[in-house]
């Protein structure tokens, strides 16, 4: 199995010929793909989780709302992989 490093793409005049033949590989476009779903959770904390700054003092507060907020998007994404389902 060939393990190729994860480079995130960027635009640039130069260009990079490593870069260009990562993005050519079969494994790249799957780790884009996982990517992004990772990210849309960040994302989805940020904006309706409101966890975009930290909103009390201490680990153990701030660890709680984080695992509250996790799992308030976790049963949203529940409710529309049943709804797909039904």
């Amino acid at each position: 199995m060939r393990v190729t490093p994860h480079v995130a793409r960027r635009k640039s005049y130069w260009g990079s010929a490593l870069l260009a033949r990562l993005a050519t590989t079969s494994g790249y476009r799957v780790s884009q793909r996982k990517r992004k779903r990772v990210e849309e959770i960040f994302g989805w904390t940020k904006t309706v989780g409101m966890s975009r700054k930290l909103r009390y003092k201490g680990v153990e507060r701030n660890r709680l709302r984080v695992e509250m907020t996790l799992a308030a998007y976790n049963l949203v994404r529940m409710g529309k992989l049943v709804g797909a389902a039904a």
